[in-house]
């Protein structure tokens, strides 16, 4: 049987793996119908924190996804590695949490954990046996890459490996990132170097990591709106500052200040409307469901400032229901006047650029290829007939 191309050439794209570790050797002895669901349930938790890289297949324990084009955010991008390894582990400990069997599927659901490879390279997409298969050198060398030294030589066992090539089309600088540098032998393109994030260390700090909210007294307005796309893209047009400027269209200029070069808490933006300016200092950041930052007008001395903090849920429908608060900040002794004001200056702003990023986010969706392969759902038999 003879595949048959589907595109116009070969194109670039970041191909990235998301395995399940631990799978093979969880196996042994457990019952298959839990385990099987188990892990369907987490492979559709994978896929959907992955987006907007694009699922092509299930290979077993492990999601491959791909994202094309010649260049990266590198912070989007590991924003996005970390936010799904952040939504596996919570899965797990939802399951677990969950599920009342005491069968050895469910009661050795702590042993897996997962790990990422991600390269950047040259792909063809091929019709084989009715579905888009990708092919190439780059495809070749991302699955070598994940049979690897990366544990033994680092001590570091949830981890994402960044290839040279990745972090050349991110624009990512991996030692100011603290990454750890890491030489991998193949048998198709020799010594690769790569770079290693711990995401066992990054899953952790979440945990201890307290969020800022804004509080009911300094609450100035609170609205709730909805995008058709899921929340990893919705938040890549919210907080990128690529993109923001296609929605605010208020927006003349867009500075950002990174800590290391990736965005987060401690990041600054300053953000030219017309003649007036506007800091923005990032508080929280928790892609992709919270931000919250702090605003001054830059160009007006002595102008309160205010909080702005953006909360997104997924829906069943794949959309995303976002609440947008904004708050006043409490060491500014505000009047009631200027209160009510500000609040609804605000509103009335935020309204026209979020139609507008509705918009925008609805040709998004019309764009977007649909997927020729879903990810297995899961019976749910570990939480509905559990094993005597």
């Amino acid at each position: 049987m003879y595949g048959r191309a589907v595109s116009d050439g070969p194109e670039r794209a970041c191909l990235a793996i998301a395995d399940v570790s631990g799978y093979t050797g969880y196996l042994a002895g457990v019952e298959l119908d839990h385990a099987q669901d188990i892990l369907a349930d987490v492979m559709g938790t994978i896929v959907e924190a992955m987006a907007p890289f694009r699922f092509s297949k299930l290979e077993g324990d492990a999601a491959f996804t791909y994202l094309p084009g010649d260049a990266i955010d590198g912070s989007m991008l590991q924003d996005t590695i970390e936010a799904t390894y952040v939504a596996f582990r919570l899965r797990l400990r939802n399951i677990q949490q969950a599920s009342t069997c005491e069968c050895n599927a469910c009661t050795r659901i702590p042993t897996l954990d997962l790990k990422f490879v991600v390269h950047h390279g040259q792909i063809a997409k091929q019709q084989m046996l009715g579905t888009e298969e990708l092919v190439g050198a780059d495809v070749i060398l991302v699955h070598r890459l994940l049979k690897n030294r990366i544990a033994e030589a680092t001590g570091v066992g949830a981890y994402a490996y960044y290839t040279q090539a990745t972090l050349d089309a991110a624009s990512v600088a991996p030692v100011e990132q603290g990454l750890i540098e890491h030489h991998e032998e193949t048998d198709v393109a020799g010594v690769v170097v790569g770079w290693v994030r711990d995401l066992e260390a990054h899953w952790q700090a979440e945990l201890a990591r307290p969020r800022r909210e804004i509080s009911p007294e300094s609450l100035l307005r609170e609205f709730t709106w909805e995008a058709p796309t899921p929340p990893p893209v919705t938040w890549e047009y919210l907080t990128s500052p690529a993109l923001r400027p296609q929605w605010d269209l208020t927006i003349t200029r867009f500075d950002e200040e990174t800590e290391g070069g990736r965005r987060g808490v401690g990041t600054t933006n300053h953000c030219l409307h017309g003649e007036d300016a506007v800091r923005e200092d990032i508080l929280d950041w928790r892609p992709p469901h919270y931000w919250m930052m702090q605003g001054f007008a830059a160009s007006i001395p002595g102008e309160p400032g205010m909080y702005i903090s953006d909360e997104l849920e997924a829906l069943p429908d794949g959309g995303t229901r976002v609440r947008t608060r904004v708050g006043k900040i409490e060491e500014y002794a505000i009047d009631a006047d200027t209160i009510a004001e500000l609040g609804s200056q605000f509103a009335e702003e935020a309204g026209v650029a979020i139609a507008r990023l509705q918009q925008l986010l609805g040709e998004v969706a019309d764009s977007l290829p649909p997927s020729q392969v879903e990810p297995p759902a899961s019976a749910g038999r570990y939480l509905t007939d559990p094993v005597a």
